[in-house]
């Protein structure tokens, strides 16, 4: 399905500084297509010709490694993906599936890049996108390697409600195991902790829906490590 990117609610920053010539080249050379829980939106090493701008939805990202699968981050919207591949090898690095229903955009490679080339303001956006994208994988890191994994369990919840959900109250999207994979534990070290921080009263679970009651607690969890 084909939109009027001067009339899409879900415009990127980086898409609201075309206009013009620019802005109807990329209306003409972009797909909408939509994707129900669980389905692959891109699969790692395969090849790519279209950059993924998440429009509606929830996704994860994940690495094959050389013995197990990773989970990397989760995204919500509005968010560019697979933006790496865009000046790489056009071959995907890392898979990427839908947790909720889903909608992206496919945008022409050959399009993207044209912009990049033709519009400052939007080569900008873009740019600015990928430095903070890396300075959180950076920061990701070094707290997942520094932190104990019940550090880590606090930091990925208050990181779901402030910055996925924003609301104290949510489901959560990935089961235990994936939350283990996540935070580099095993799924009854995550059963054990969620048991605890619930007995402790600082949160209340009932399946996957999750209420934090304490959220200075938790931040004191998760900055302790």
């Amino acid at each position: 399905m084909k939109t009027d990117c001067q009339l899409c609610p879900y415009i990127s920053t980086a898409a609201a500084k075309l206009a013009g010539c620019d802005l109807n080249l990329l209306s003409d050379n972009h797909i909408v297509v939509s994707f129900k829980k669980g389905d692959s939106i891109i699969k790692q090493g395969t090849y790519s010709t279209n950059v993924i701008f998440l429009r509606k939805g929830l996704v994860k990202i994940h690495i094959t490694g050389p013995y197990s699968e990773q989970i990397v981050k989760l995204a919500k919207p509005p968010t560019y993906l697979g933006l790496p591949t865009t000046m790489g090898d056009k071959i995907n690095q890392y898979s990427i599936t839908a947790l909720e229903d889903t909608e992206v955009c496919f945008i022409d490679m050959s399009t993207f890049r044209q912009l990049l080339k033709s519009n400052d303001d939007f080569a900008f956006e873009i740019i600015h996108s990928l430095c903070r994208y890396e300075i959180e994988s950076f920061r990701r890191c070094a707290h997942r390697v520094q932190k104990q994994t019940r550090g880590n369990l606090a930091e990925m919840l208050l990181d779901m409600s402030k910055n996925i959900f924003n609301s104290d109250r949510f489901q959560l999207p990935l089961s235990q195991s994936e939350i283990g994979n996540l935070i580099d534990t095993s799924r009854e070290s995550v059963s054990r902790m969620l048991s605890e921080l619930e007995k402790d009263g600082i949160i209340s679970m009932q399946g996957k829906q999750i209420e934090i009651i304490k959220k200075k607690s938790l931040e004191l969890i998760s900055q302790n490590g």
